[in-house]
């Protein structure tokens, strides 16, 4: 049986964007916007039911391994805030939950979005390390989304 082990960790990232809160808000909670910018092109599914109550489950294939996401919404505050909570799978194995708030402040014409993440990364399967990394991967292509709006608008 393999060791069992828990380590709990937050960290914050905080970025600036040239789009206005409600546009930035908007990207996080239309379904469409979303799957084009989270979680990468391999998604066999991706549904949103954007609600308090509402879930968010991803499926996606990666180097070979599968990855489960399944986000329960908490609180949701238009233009201001995002609550979740979440778990992720590899291959049928729990890496982590975690507690996730998103936030959106008018910064000027553009939007300071803040995204702190409290986890529980579960028997040395994934670490604080690697989730902040593959966040900023996930906020990069959220800043490209954004871009596009901006140029299709």
């Amino acid at each position: 049986m393999p060791e069992r082990s828990v380590t709990h960790a937050t960290f914050t990232i905080e970025r600036a964007f040239d789009a206005r809160p409600e546009q930035v808000f908007t990207a996080w909670a239309d379904p469409t916007a979303k799957r084009r910018w989270f979680g990468g092109t391999d998604q066999s599914t991706h549904a949103i039911d954007f609600a308090v109550g509402g879930r968010e489950n991803i499926r996606a294939t990666q180097g070979g391994d599968e990855y489960i996401f399944t986000a329960l919404y908490q609180d949701i505050v238009p233009d201001q805030r995002i609550v979740y909570t979440y778990d992720m799978l590899q291959n049928q194995t729990r890496m982590s939950v975690s507690v996730t708030t998103v936030e959106f402040e008018p910064a000027g014409a553009g939007t300071k979005m803040t995204f702190t993440e409290h986890g529980a990364y579960l028997d040395g399967a994934d670490t604080a390390a690697a989730r902040e990394h593959g966040t900023r991967e996930l906020i990069d292509a959220l800043a490209k989304e954004l871009s596009r709006e901006a140029a299709t608008a």
